[in-house]
Parts: structure tokens; C-alpha cells; sequence
């Protein structure tokens, strides 16, 4: 399969005989490429047209696919390559709408002057009114340096403009939420902070995206102090969610408890090392790590985790392995040991195609295609904003990874991403748990 991120729709027509349809797509899987949605436009007495949705290495690797089915001939021609991904995105993905029209005199002077004064008084009184009467209590900053957007890397926060709209859609459509993306021209740990604390009040919590290692550590320990809302760095937190959630799932397929397994965590990036303290948290005893950065093996000892000597180590003596490390074919097959559960999530190349590490002896092998935070995050701060949470804590994440472990059918890995039953659950658990801890 391919795992690129390179995605555009063919416009394919093929005699209305049955069978071509196969050899087009035969056409696409011998050179590997990893076919999506297939749409039929037109059925005629002589042709189909269909557009076919396909996800591709790099512009050369379609290229190569498109003269391999135009090589097919007999009828069957390529029309066209169109880019659905860049038209999805003309004029943003996001607007601020008004929650309630303005029809007449009387519904302008109440959203507006002279009634919103008497608002603005009952918040000055008491400003805990707030949370009732603005939508402050429901909306997140999404807050990027854009030093690590999603694999490219540092291309700068406009660049990355069309992820945080993205978040802000998922936020929108799943759980209700008011996601308003914040653009800072500045990595600095100290700038970063005392911006984020100047504009803070206008917002119910802080999701900071795409911030990179070393300094999102800092920047997010030190808003967590100085912030009474609650702060989250996605790419740490709601990713190490739902690759607890997956280990959970995978060990319950293998039966084996994970609480009693040997976890190896191969890479100590922001994830990797978010992923190790989570399992720490969830109760996992040995957990060895391993990184080339010093510093990152140092947090590692720091949070109870044990450095390994090498990769070899890891492999050799893990029960359960998750790679992070963004590395294409990192684990070969021969260092897999048999009966494994092993997790390559670098996306957009896995450390090891689940089916190597299967025929290689896995018990059980995925990739980072199925571990998706949307799963997380949006139930989180749902969970979090309900019941008025001041931070989030590893209690509510780890009830929000239990929360996509019940959630999940059987069979899979983690829940389908668009079923709204997930978030629900999600929220509820969060919320539940914060509940519990304000209680004590």
C-alpha cells in the first residue's frame, strides 16, 4: 500500500463490459497505490466513467499509475487528474457565524447596544457569568508556531493555516466546539507563553498543534501552571490517547494484560515520549526507550522509564513495541520476535508495513493509518469545557483511552473516526472523572 500523503481523483472511462473496471484497479494496485472512493459519473451503452479517489507517493509515482492504466488501452482512457484536496480548501475550511439572527430593531438592540450593556455589568459584577453569557466556555484556541506540522516539518505557521482550520472543522462537527485558530510568528518559549496569557481569558481552554520538540515541552508545562484553564498539547497528548486505546485493543486480540507487559517505545519525540508517559500512568512497570537525542532519553529516565542500549534491545526483549521515530523500514523483519504486538505510527511511512511484521512473526502489527488523534481530543476538551475543568490531567486522558477502547468494535483496532458515538463517550468519561477529582 502506499503511504504517501500525495492525493488526487482520476477521471477513468472503461468499456461497460464487465472486468475492466478490475483491470483498472489491478493496473493501480501493482504499483501500489492505495485506492479510496470510486464514484461512478456516467453509465452509457458504450462507456463508465468513474472518478476514482488515489492516494500516491509523490506527483512521479501517479504519473507512473496513469500511463499504466492508459497502457491497458482496448477503450480505456484517463481523462483526467483533478485535485479535490486544494478546491476543498478554497476560502478556508472555517467562518465565525452568529448563533442568533437579527431580524428587527428589537433583536438588534437585544444582542446589541443598549441591551448587551446590562450583560457586560452582570460580568463585571460577577465574572463567572462569563461561562453563561458569552461563548467564551466553549470556544479553544488552536495555537501553532507551525515548527512541526503534521510530517512536513517547519514550514512556518501560515502554512500550516489549513491543519488548524481542519481542527477547528473536527471540533465543530463532533463536539460543538468554537475552535478559533491563533498564528504565532515566534517560537520562543517565553513569547509564546506570554502571548497565549494575554489572550487567554477570551478562551474556555488551549489546544497547542504542530508546536515542535524540544520547546512544546516547556511552552505547554509552564501555560499548565500559569493558566487556571485547561492546556493541551495534541501531538503529545491526544496521540499517546489513542495509542494507549490501540495497545489496549491489540492486547486483548493477543490476551495478554498490558498493565504485566514489556513495552519498548522506539523514538522519544514529543509523541514517543508523550506515549511512555501515558503507559506509565496506565500502570505499565517496564517500559524501555530509545532515542539518538541525549536530552530526550534523559525525560524518559525522569518520568520512570528505562533506556535501552539499542533498537536490538528493544526488539529482542519487548513484549509490546511502538516506533515513532518517522523513520520508513526502521524494524526489519528479522528483528521482530514471534508472537510481538508491534505499532509503527509514523505516518506517512511506517517503521515496518503491518503485513512484514506479520509474516515475520507478529502476533498483531499496525500503522499509523488506524491511530488517529481525532479520536481523542475532540471528546476531551468536550469532557473538560462541560464540567468547567480547570486542567487536564493523566486520570481524564487515560478514562478518554478506555472511553475508544469500549467504543471499538470488535475486530478493530479503534473506532471508526466519523462514528459520533465515540466523542460522546469520550466526553462522558472525561467529564465523569473530572466530576470524581473536584469531588475529593
Amino acid at each position: 500500500m502506499a503511504q504517501g500523503q500525495f492525493l488526487r481523483n482520476i477521471i477513468v472511462e472503461t468499456p461497460s463490459k464487465p472486468g475492466n473496471l478490475g483491470k483498472v484497479t489491478m493496473a493501480i494496485g501493482q504499483l501500489n497505490g492505495d485506492i479510496g472512493d470510486i464514484q461512478t459519473i456516467k453509465v452509457g451503452t458504450v462507456s463508465t466513467i468513474r472518478e476514482i479517489a488515489l492516494l500516491c507517493n509523490n506527483k512521479e509515482h501517479l504519473d507512473e499509475i496513469v500511463a499504466a492504466i492508459e497502457d491497458l488501452k482496448n477503450g480505456i482512457k484517463v481523462h483526467a487528474v483533478t485535485d479535490d484536496v486544494l478546491q476543498a480548501h478554497e476560502g478556508g475550511k472555517i467562518h465565525m457565524k452568529a448563533s442568533h439572527p437579527i431580524r428587527s430593531l428589537a433583536d438588534l438592540r437585544r444582542v446589541y447596544t443598549p441591551g448587551v450593556a446590562s450583560v457586560c455589568k452582570t460580568i463585571e459584577e460577577d465574572p463567572e457569568q462569563a461561562n453563561y453569557f458569552t461563548g467564551i466556555s466553549n470556544t479553544v484556541a488552536i495555537v501553532t508556531d507551525g515548527t512541526a506540522i503534521l510530517g512536513l516539518g517547519n514550514i512556518g505557521p501560515v502554512a500550516g493555516m489549513p491543519v488548524m482550520e481542519g481542527k477547528a472543522v473536527l471540533f465543530d462537527q463532533f463536539v460543538g466546539i468554537s475552535g478559533i485558530p491563533i498564528l504565532l510568528d515566534t517560537s520562543n518559549p517565553d513569547e509564546v507563553v506570554e502571548t497565549i496569557k494575554h489572550i487567554h481569558q477570551g478562551f474556555g481552554a488551549i489546544l497547542l498543534e504542530d508546536i515542535g520538540a524540544p520547546h512544546c515541552f516547556e511552552i505547554e508545562d509552564r501555560l499548565k501552571k500559569e493558566l487556571s484553564i485547561p492546556v493541551m498539547h495534541d501531538d503529545q497528548h491526544g496521540t499517546a490517547v489513542v495509542a494507549l486505546a490501540a495497545a489496549l485493543t491489540a492486547c486483548k486480540h493477543v490476551g495478554v494484560d498490558l498493565a504485566d507487559s514489556k513495552i519498548g517505545q522506539i523514538g522519544l519525540g514529543a509523541a514517543g515520549l508523550a506515549i511512555s508517559r501515558m503507559f506509565i500512568a496506565y500502570g505499565v512497570e517496564e517500559l524501555k526507550g530509545i532515542d539518538l537525542n541525549p536530552k530526550a532519553t534523559a525525560m524518559l529516565e525522569e518520568f520512570g522509564g528505562i533506556v535501552a542500549q539499542s533498537m536490538e534491545e528493544i526488539m529482542a526483549t519487548c513484549d509490546l513495541v511502538i516506533a515513532t521515530t518517522g523513520v520508513a523500514n526502521l524494524i526489519k523483519p528479522e528483528m521482530v520476535r514471534k508472537g510481538q504486538i508491534i505499532l509503527a505510527l509514523s505516518n506517512p511511512n511506517a517503521e515496518i508495513m503491518p503485513d512484514v511484521a506479520l509474516e515475520a512473526g507478529a502476533a498483531y502489527a499496525a500503522d499509523g493509518r488506524l491511530v488517529n488523534n481525532v479520536l481523542g481530543f475532540p471528546g476531551i476538551f468536550r469532557g473538560a469545557l462541560n464540567a468547567n475543568a480547570k486542567e487536564i490531567t493523566y486520570p481524564m486522558l487515560i478514562a478518554a483511552a478506555l472511553a475508544i477502547v469500549e467504543s471499538t468494535k470488535r475486530d478493530d483496532l479503534v473506532p471508526h473516526p466519523l462514528d459520533p458515538n465515540v466523542h460522546v463517550n469520550v466526553a462522558l468519561a472525561v467529564e465523569r472523572v473530572v466530576y470524581e477529582e473536584q469531588a475529593k
